[in-house]
């Protein structure tokens, strides 16, 4: 009975894009900047980009044992970024690359630059990421490929204590992945040095452009060294970000890969509240068949902390993570969501970009978005890596 009301009251409400002028609007709870008549591409509209790969992994002139960790990890298929842009990382270009989230291209930066640290125990590595999950993401990916190679890495991010990481640093890691404000922190104490990395990586810059970063990037970017290889990622190339980009490499090479399209695997729909309270239309999603791991986005962080409180209420296994949360619990959260122990994760935008959640069944964005490119993070953290997911959105 459950499973027939859901698609009556859900299903029977989707619409398309152009169907969003009817909608009744209260301009007090809508970002001014966000035009929903662009938010849902329909199944109709979508078309998968076609990409035939050049490549394996056994055709790289990687290290066995490097080849080895990534058969343990369970990669078999490069990506289409990563199939075009290592091969221009080992031949030591450097490289913007564009492309959506979920995409592979964390891989596609590390390893042909922990093989080239193999071939290299002096080389020095600097990973810029706007986010401390991020950050520590990137982290957890370095240390399945560097296993037992003798590489090491240490993560400088803002909201724990520096100590630990400056005793770190003083033992010359050959990877350093931080968040700029923090790696600008470390500098300016004289405990770490930009101008001994050989090679540079500025992942997710648009978000560092959303996120005030910019001048912490331009002041690391003056700092490095003029003889390097820099490797820019990006999901879109905002005019600012193209100032960065110019300062930052010297004759890129540029891979796009549907960076600035909804994931394929995502099929999105339109939840319309029609006057009900959206706690109640959350309500009756979650209990339906298939919610397994559903991950809910909110635009403030009193809102979502009141919307987590309500779930637990209503006896649903949730936990939150937003700007007020201490860096430790906004890790022990998403740990706890990553090993199923629950089931809700309720989030503002701090975790839309670059989180690698696996088998994210549903995104739902109980509050719009500020913009198209949020909506777009917001909605890969399902459907990565060639599975299906499905994302709502409620709109008034």
């Amino acid at each position: 009975m459950q499973q027939n009301i859901y698609q009556h009251n859900f299903r029977n409400s989707w619409g398309k894009p152009r169907g969003f002028s009817r909608f009744n609007r209260r301009p007090s709870r809508r970002p001014k900047t966000f035009d929903p008549s662009f938010l849902v591409q329909t199944a109709a509209n979508r078309t998968a980009e076609t990409h035939v790969l050049q490549h394996v992994f056994d055709d790289f002139n990687f290290n066995n044992q490097l080849k080895n960790n990534i058969k343990s990890k369970g990669y078999e298929t490069l990506t289409p970024i990563q199939d075009q842009i290592i091969p221009f990382v080992l031949e030591g270009k450097d490289v913007i690359g564009l492309a959506r989230t979920g995409s592979g291209k964390t891989a596609a930066f590390l390893l042909p630059l922990i093989n080239k640290v193999i071939n290299n125990r002096n080389e020095k590595v600097l990973v810029i990421a706007p986010t401390r999950e991020l950050a520590f993401q990137i982290e957890t990916e370095f240390r399945d490929f560097a296993r037992n190679l003798g590489i090491f890495s240490v993560v400088c991010i803002g909201g724990v204590s520096i100590d630990p990481q400056i005793s770190s640093l003083k033992r010359r890691p050959n990877f350093v992945i931080g968040t700029p404000g923090r790696l600008k922190d470390l500098s300016n104490r004289g405990v770490l040095h930009f101008s001994d990395f050989g090679s540079i990586v500025l992942d997710e810059a648009d978000r560092m452009l959303d996120m005030g970063f910019i001048p912490d990037v331009k002041f690391i970017i003056s700092r490095l060294p003029q003889v390097r290889q820099s490797l820019f990622f990006s999901a879109t190339l905002p005019d600012k970000m193209k100032e960065v980009a110019n300062a930052f490499l010297k004759n890129p090479v540029t891979v796009s890969i549907e960076s600035g399209k909804a994931c394929i695997n995502v099929e999105q729909i339109i939840v319309k509240v029609n006057g009900k309270p959206k706690i109640e239309l959350l309500h009756d999603l979650l209990i339906q068949k298939g919610f397994n791991k559903v991950l809910v986005f909110g635009r403030t962080k009193w809102g979502i902390e009141k919307l987590a409180k309500a779930l637990r209420e209503r006896g649903f296994w949730v936990a939150s993570i937003h700007g007020n949360k201490s860096q430790n619990q906004r890790q022990q959260a998403l740990n706890k969501f990553k090993r199923n122990e629950i089931k809700v994760l309720v989030a503002t935008d701090v975790a839309s970009r670059g989180l690698d959640i696996q088998d994210v069944t549903h995104v739902i964005n109980y509050d719009l978005p500020e913009s198209y490119e949020d909506y777009i993070h917001r909605i890969g953290r399902t459907g990565r890596m060639d599975k299906k997911g499905i994302a709502l959105t409620f709109v008034d």
